[in-house]
């Protein structure tokens, strides 16, 4: 089935669904990572976003299976679901070749019920979201009215609250520190560490107040959307870094650190690439001179 992607400024690639044969919307941004699409397609911080991926080739080594390690958690995910709205690919492999492959990219796709779209001109398509900044867009199949798809903006919500473990889940009982992390959107990745270290890990919900008595340290981990809106987390981390007597160490990073750097009074705000003096000089020079 043909389709496109839509963006808010009014331009239009065209391309051929796959995955989930259905219309989405939410925040177009990019990634350049040359391997590791199952992780980034498990990864909570994409959460309500239309992920492009540079690499002009993927799915070409499948998807693995769902195996656990001894604490239960998913080897190669970094989370048990796929978080964006959608994806974009310059060319689709149908035929994957990878000793642990299980099943084709399009197949996970489809079974999560996630739309994708292949045969986009991914350089010209991110060459415009480098220039422009994240822009809103849609997925949409042919004969799709754009303005019957409605167009979601996540910036308007608080995405933490919607990838976040709704309760206090525990590993490692017997491990050793205590460690409190904070679910803003965690990867398995950073528990795995931890674990592997023989920690013990009580994974919390994002606005769980902090208790310093009880933890040897917190970890505030990864996660989407504006730090701004988790003011619950900010004020629990707030009240954590005061506490003078005994201090525990904490350690945050991508939206944690953000979520410190708040608390402790910085204001963050969104970057976007902007050419100084010596990219325009680069940029003119000959080739070859």
């Amino acid at each position: 089935m043909r389709g496109a992607v839509l963006l808010q400024d009014g331009s239009r690639f065209e391309g051929e669904l796959f995955g989930a044969l259905r219309p989405t919307s939410g925040e177009i941004v990019f990634q350049t990572g040359m391997v590791g699409y199952p992780e980034s397609l498990t990864d909570p911080s994409y959460r309500a976003q239309i992920l492009l991926l540079t690499y002009p080739l993927i799915g070409n080594y499948g998807v693995p299976g769902d195996d656990k390690d001894e604490h239960g958690v998913p080897r190669y995910f970094e989370s048990d679901r796929i978080w964006p709205a959608g994806l974009v690919v310059g060319e689709l492999c149908e035929a994957p070749s990878h000793w642990n492959s299980r099943r084709a990219l399009h197949q996970w796709m489809l079974e999560q019920g996630v739309p994708g779209i292949t045969g986009i001109d991914t350089r010209e398509l991110t060459k415009k979201l480098r220039k422009q900044g994240t822009m809103l867009g849609k997925i949409v199949p042919d004969g799709t009215a754009p303005d019957a798809v409605a167009q979601d903006d996540p910036s308007n919500r608080n995405l933490v609250a919607e990838v976040s473990v709704q309760e206090v889940v525990s590993y490692n009982p017997g491990g050793a520190p205590y460690i409190c992390a904070v679910d803003c959107g965690l990867k398995y990745n950073q528990l795995r560490c931890l674990l592997k270290r023989g920690a013990r890990v009580d994974l919390v919900p994002w606005n769980q107040r902090l208790d310093p008595a009880k933890y040897d340290g917190f970890f505030v981990s990864n996660g989407p959307g504006d730090p701004v809106k988790c003011a619950d987390t900010v004020a629990n981390l707030r009240d954590l870094m005061s506490v003078e007597t005994k201090p525990k160490p904490i350690f945050g990073i991508c939206l944690g650190h953000q979520l410190l750097a708040t608390a402790a009074g910085a204001r963050t705000f969104k970057m976007r690439w902007q050419p100084g003096p010596q990219a325009r000089l680069l940029r003119l020079k000959p080739f070859g001179s």
